[in-house]
């Protein structure tokens, strides 16, 4: 497995947990729809929580949570339009990113709670 894959997946299974050990409920990971993939699918308090994982080794260049463009912004949107419909889900939702840097045995691990609201373009 390459080394950029193996980081994420241990990033999104420390958000995982981390979710987990904050009372959300995983309802999904790695969710596919066309183009797009969300990292976690979370419910707490009846709102579903659409969630990016960002992984780096260290911040040098920039902080990971950058990576969540307007681009990627509009995937992830498009990709909760698709599960709520596939699932026949109503109700509020909202967006989050978990930036994580992990060095060594070491994370940092930062939640964005409503880190974005997709707007169309």
């Amino acid at each position: 497995m390459a080394k950029n894959i193996e980081l994420g997946s241990a990033g999104e299974r420390l958000a995982h947990d981390f979710l987990v050990n904050q009372g959300y409920k995983i309802l999904e990971k790695n969710w596919r729809s066309g183009k797009a993939e969300v990292d976690l699918i979370a419910e707490i308090n009846k709102t579903i929580i659409f969630v990016e994982v960002k992984t780096r080794r260290n911040n040098f260049f920039s902080q990971p949570e950058a990576a969540v463009n307007a681009r990627k912004q509009q995937l992830l949107a498009k990709a909760a339009g698709d599960y709520l419909a596939q699932n026949n889900r109503e109700g509020e939702i909202r967006f989050d990113v978990i930036s994580i840097i992990l060095e060594g045995t070491e994370s940092e691990i930062t939640h964005f709670e409503d880190a974005f609201f997709p707007y169309d373009s």
